[in-house]
């Protein structure tokens, strides 16, 4: 498929067509790199391996608060709730 580079703004872009989009999984951002002279889009997966990240921590018992948010502090004098 060929398509047309447009003029954005100050920079320049393509429209990908939406059918394109659904088939790849993108959502509202992509990772882009550029490998031999092509420009490679590839779908975000938020949170890839945070699941197995977070047993980890728990199994080093490293998932501890660094800070006790329960017991106020100075700075939350003014603050209104």
């Amino acid at each position: 498929m060929q398509i047309k580079i447009v003029k954005i703004g100050n920079s320049q872009g393509i429209r990908i067509p939406k059918q394109i989009l659904e088939q790849c999984g993108f959502g509202n951002s992509v990772e882009m790199e550029v490998n031999n002279g092509s420009l490679i889009l590839t779908a975000v997966k938020a949170r890839e391996g945070w699941e197995e990240s977070f047993q980890a921590m728990a199994a080093n018992q490293d998932d501890e608060l660094l800070i006790d948010d329960t017991i106020p502090t100075e700075y939350d004098r003014d603050w209104e709730w």
